[in-house]
């Protein structure tokens, strides 16, 4: 890492450890309480707090917005373990936890990262965001999956960096602070989280973000961990009553450009570009949550309609739970809705006459299995 690229900042600043075997590392401040908004951004605040003010309003309005919650937070969750490499699809991983199967290594942490957020969210109501939390949490990402050697939930306690594969510490892109500073900069994050607000709940959020990933206190899985901490700020803070608000999909069709913002404020302290994006970020995907939930709250009630008139009994369960799960099976149906497995395959059958369910054969074990195609089609479509 290259220290004339970084200018001392209110952020932090470069500068070479101690002892004889020393290295360029990035030592961060605590977070700024204030910071500077130009007038373009002060505008995007405004556009992106009425966007998610519509986000929030809608999850209020949803009749069962828990619906949406799981095929929106499993989104979330291709796109950001995409960021860090994997190549999952999201009617692989619909696929993929139907089938009973053992996950491929790629799905896999595409399922951990949603098992994270889900007991994440349990655990907050009895756990602050915290930095137990968030170890908790990164336990959860690395449990069984290509970096599990890498002390799942567990603080580094040796030197980590980012750079292209091959790159040492001395040419590394960036260096985040040695694994001594963790402590005092992680409580002045929790710190920050919980305090009175000087700033805009955005603006704030964009600075835990930014903090997360330059304190990268973990050995692997800091970027998926950090993009679930604005979620849960968004959550504790009352901006969103359900967490149906992910940036992922942004950040992933803008990776070179999510990487640069960040460091940019590390080198120069060019916050306000980052602040930019993420506020761009959080007006697009609050608008496409809105427009993704009236177009499955349309299907929705078509469905009900169409089924209530044709079938009785369990086939009208089954409408919402395609909706969880728009990929299902018999033994998922008869679990989720306690029916017998002649019930859940009547059922099933019923909803592919009425072309709501696809029948889809050929799975494990010649295990026959049911796609919600239309549903998946809103859920993956490009806006």
């Amino acid at each position: 890492m290259d220290a004339a690229h970084y200018a001392g900042t209110e952020f932090g600043l470069a500068r070479r450890t101690a002892g004889p075997h020393g290295y360029i590392a990035y030592f961060p401040r605590p977070i700024p309480r204030s910071v500077p908004i130009s007038p373009e951004n002060l505008l995007r605040v405004a556009d992106a707090e009425a966007a998610l003010g519509r986000l929030a309003g809608a999850g209020r309005l949803l009749p069962h917005p828990q619906l949406l919650v799981g095929p929106y937070l499993r989104r979330e969750a291709v796109a950001s373990t995409r960021i860090e490499g994997t190549q999952a699809s999201l009617v692989e991983v619909f696929d993929a936890e139907a089938s009973d199967q053992p996950l491929g290594p790629d799905v896999e942490e595409v399922v951990n990262y949603v098992r994270a957020m889900e007991i994440g969210l349990q655990r907050l109501h009895t756990l602050p965001v915290s930095t137990r939390l968030i170890r908790e949490m990164h336990a959860v990402i690395l449990a069984g999956v290509r970096g599990r050697e890498r002390q799942p939930g567990e603080l580094r306690t040796t030197q980590n960096w980012i750079g292209p594969v091959g790159a040492t510490i001395e040419t590394a892109t960036f260096v985040p602070p040695p694994a001594d500073e963790l402590g005092n900069l992680l409580t002045d994050l929790e710190y920050f989280i919980h305090e009175e607000p000087q700033l805009p709940p955005l603006v704030q959020a964009a600075l835990v973000h930014y903090q997360f990933e330059t304190i990268h206190p973990f050995l692997d899985g800091n970027g998926r961990l950090g993009r679930l901490l604005v979620v849960f700020f968004l959550v504790v803070r009352d901006r969103l009553p359900e967490p149906l608000l992910y940036l992922s999909p942004y950040f992933e069709s803008r990776r070179e450009q999510y990487y640069a913002a960040l460091q940019g404020v590390r080198e120069q302290g060019d916050f306000d570009r980052w602040l930019g994006l993420f506020l761009d970020a959080v007006r697009t995907q609050a608008v496409d949550a809105v427009a993704r939930a009236e177009r499955l709250t349309d299907l929705r009630e078509r469905y009900r309609i169409e089924v209530q008139a044709a079938t009785r009994g369990a086939a009208n369960q089954l409408v919402d739970l395609a909706f969880e799960q728009p990929v299902l099976n018999a033994r998922a149906v008869e679990r989720r809705l306690d029916i017998s497995r002649p019930a859940a395959l009547n059922a099933l059958r019923q909803l592919a006459e009425l072309q709501v369910l696809t029948e889809v054969p050929g799975g494990p074990r010649g295990q026959l299995r049911w796609r919600a195609q239309e549903i998946l089609d809103v859920l993956t479509s490009e806006t």
